[in-house]
């Protein structure tokens, strides 16, 4: 018999086919036992009939446990009930292992045993759907930049200094030469691409030592930054909406499967396209004062308030235009009110809050000397910076992207939690 995966079972309807994977839920029902079997690609239910199958057979299928690994081969029919979907009649059995009792069962597990098993958690068909979700988040958004231009350049994870608050940062002695840290962005480092390449990107793992317990936080995450040379506000903010929209209709056209798992509302996806709503920090700031929040006109949005604003919209708003001392030093000032950056942060709808964090970068030298003064921050750790300035300056922009938070809003979980494979958070270092 040809091996096959779950997937292509669909190609060999009334053959003969073998499935290897793992059973990860069984039943059964007076001369019939059902494996519900996993094979990586999907899911799929084998039919193991006492009348025709041997006795040896039988007894293997019935000393089956929960996650032991099987070769099991058989004809492909359709399923009686479910439209498109497979079964196979069981013709052959080989047991690979018998699995010791498993830990998970079908009972209700805390979150804390569930993220103690973390690794064995990810079996689970919910968190099964969840990672190929992301990856093809990952694949869709690298997609999109290599057609669109932008090509990948790899920033240090370990660096000697922030780019933006060191209260956040992983602090490490490196040898001799005093410390370093685990980098909490690579923007400051890629922006020195554009010079050579136009737009790049970079996308990898980055840190922040921020000790929040949110929903929305990680102290592990991953990020991907872009920055384009010859690009102001406005166009960096079409570029972003482009991306996301397009990240989330390639979700939306090839994990049908996986959202109908987690019991995603399609449709609200397919609201995701572009343009999406914008407003300035100051209507936002009126109108969240409007529906009860204390927030004031010099204060950024908190986690509640961003909460709050994103319920009102059915697709991603910009909230732009913040005042520029709450925001990093790097970001251009607005010419027609030097209060103000030139930023965004995209908010994703239903209540997920910020995705995309972006501004155009302040490309004059003196401007940007001034705001080392300003935000009391020591020039010597950034000259390599400045010399960006000093040599074939243009006006820029960029922006990052948090691929859980992203992850998080497209598959409809509260938690970024589950969005990474092993989580990272302030009270938790193992598995």
């Amino acid at each position: 018999m040809e091996q096959v995966s779950v997937t292509n079972l669909v190609n060999f309807l009334d053959q003969e086919v073998e499935l290897w994977g793992w059973v990860f839920n069984k039943r059964s029902s007076g001369g019939l036992i059902f494996l519900q079997i996993r094979d990586g690609s999907g899911f799929c239910q084998a039919i193991v009939d006492q009348a025709t199958v041997s006795a040896p057979l039988w007894a293997d299928a019935e000393a089956i446990t929960m996650e032991s690994s099987v070769k099991v081969g058989g004809t492909v029919t359709a399923h009686p009930k479910k439209k498109g979907e497979f079964e196979l009649q069981v013709k052959t059995l080989e047991v690979v292992q018998i699995a010791e009792e498993y830990p998970i069962s079908k009972k209700h597990h805390g979150v804390d045993f569930l993220l103690d098993h973390r690794h064995l958690w990810l079996r689970s068909r919910r968190q099964w759907a969840i990672m190929r979700i992301r990856d093809t988040v990952i694949n869709s958004l690298m997609e999109w930049l290599n057609q669109n231009g932008f090509i990948k350049i790899d920033s240090p994870i370990l660096t000697p200094t922030s780019c933006e608050d060191t209260t956040e940062l992983f602090e490490m002695d490196y040898f001799d030469m005093g410390k370093a840290y685990l980098s909490q962005s690579g923007q400051l480092y890629i922006e020195s691409a554009i010079f050579a390449h136009g737009s790049v990107y970079d996308f990898g793992p980055v840190f922040r030592a921020e000790k929040s317990k949110t929903r929305r936080h990680l102290t592990e995450f991953w990020m991907l930054d872009a920055e384009m040379a010859w690009l102001g506000h406005a166009d960096s903010l079409k570029i972003q909406e482009q991306l996301i929209a397009y990240v989330v209709g390639r979700v939306v056209e090839l994990n049908q499967a996986e959202l109908e798992i987690l019991e995603r509302d399609i449709e609200a996806l397919k609201k995701v396209v572009a343009p999406f709503y914008m407003i300035t920090h100051a209507e936002a700031v009126k109108k969240l004062q409007e529906m009860g929040s204390d927030i004031k006109e010099d204060q950024d949005l908190g986690g509640d308030d961003e909460t709050t604003l994103s319920k009102e919209y059915d697709k991603p708003v910009f909230i732009e235009k913040y005042p520029a001392k709450i925001k990093a030093f790097y970001m251009k000032r607005d010419s027609e009110n030097e209060d103000l950056a030139l930023c965004a942060d995209l908010l994703a709808p239903e209540g997920y809050g910020e995705i995309v964090g972006g501004s155009e970068r302040e490309d004059d030298y003196e401007k940007l000397v001034t705001r080392f003064e300003e935000f009391k921050l020591d020039r010597k750790d950034f000259e390599w910076y400045l010399d960006l300035r000093r040599y074939g300056s243009v006006p820029h922009s960029g922006f990052g992207i948090g691929l859980e938070r992203l992850v998080s809003w497209i598959c409809g979980i509260k938690h970024v939690r589950e969005t990474i494979p092993f989580p990272r958070l302030i009270n938790r270092l193992s598995p």
